[in-house]
């Protein structure tokens, strides 16, 4: 009787991040579906810009579906100087997964995309349709164009071999397991490190900028329910945004405050206007999740961070930082 039942292996990349981490308790929390055993990789598993590398990982797990999160990343100074090595090495990635995906016949490929590869010069809000609109900003050129090409790739592979492959486009991603440096990590785990400080060391709470952008932030929970979803139930290889709504669009500066109220802070908050504030808005349409999952109800700003700030002060002294 066993093995008439379908068993399936889910394998994702990059599975010790912060996505990859909140997929992980997820499952753990809610559970595997009847027949369903899940691979998380990370960097020790083998180097995924090496073909022989990746089809040693494929040989080993034989996985019959793929969450792809890993990338070469990093922020603004290291995408500016690197345009090559970000470009390159993500090229490399990405079509060793892609064509190993296709080689082993795997029944469906997820991968992640990001709002900053849209185009740099745009209307709002953005939708999926707009991803290949015009040039991304000048400053993430070699990371964007690579990463645009996963769906490129997505619908070259599904009309050529009739590939199950589709991505995901993430607003701002926040939670636990992310990485709270202060120098080259993200908005919000970087001011809930660097409140911590401030109330450790009795001093001001300084915000660079002046707290006016706005952005829409996604907790790393609903992202991992959301993305299983996507791979469970989403089949087409057009993009899906998976975001909270446009109305939920919030300032640096609410979510500065939200980040003092979980800390407990009651020292004096500063605004640092000499510093860049950076893009003023990115807003992002979610119509065609809301289309499908029209009462899916994402984790508030407030209990988000809440969650986010309690598991870094729990976790501050092994957490990325």
């Amino acid at each position: 009787m066993s093995e008439e039942k379908k068993e399936s292996v889910v394998m994702v990349t990059g599975g010790s991040g912060l996505v990859g981490s909140a997929i992980r308790k997820y499952i753990e929390e809610t559970g595997a579906v009847d027949g369903e055993t899940w691979v998380y990789l990370s960097s020790k598993d083998g180097d995924l810009r090496s073909r022989k590398d990746t089809e040693a990982i494929f040989e080993k797990y034989k996985p019959t579906h793929v969450i792809h999160l890993a990338a070469r990343v990093g922020g603004l100074f290291a995408n500016m100087a690197q345009k090559v090595e970000f470009f390159r090495e993500n090229i490399l990635i990405n079509d060793n997964v892609m064509e190993c995906c296709r080689i082993y016949k795997i029944e469906k490929l997820v991968s992640f995309l990001s709002t900053c590869i849209f185009p740099d010069k745009t209307t709002y809000p953005i939708t999926e349709t707009m991803l290949h609109d015009g040039p991304p900003h000048p400053s993430n050129e070699g990371y964007a164009y690579a990463k645009r090409l996963i769906d490129t790739m997505n619908r070259a592979y599904a009309e050529e071999y009739g590939c199950n492959f589709t991505s995901i486009i993430p607003t701002n991603i926040y939670g636990p397991d992310d990485n709270f440096s202060i120098q080259n990590g993200h908005v919000i785990p970087g001011l809930i490190h660097k409140c911590y400080l401030a109330k450790k060391n009795n001093e001001p709470f300084t915000i660079w900028g002046s707290g006016t952008p706005l952005r829409q932030f996604v907790f790393s929970r609903d992202l991992a329910e959301l993305t299983v979803w996507v791979m469970r139930e989403y089949h087409e290889p057009a993009p899906i945004t998976l975001s909270v709504d446009e109305s939920e669009e919030v300032s640096i500066k609410d979510v500065a405050l939200a980040v003092v109220d979980a800390m407990e802070f009651k020292g004096e908050v500063k605004f640092d206007t000499s510093k860049a504030d950076g893009q003023f808005k990115k807003t992002a349409a979610n119509h065609k999740l809301r289309s499908l999952k029209p009462d899916y109800d994402f984790t508030s700003m407030q209990d988000g961070i809440q969650k986010s700030v309690d598991w870094f002060v729990a976790n501050y002294e092994t957490c990325r930082k």
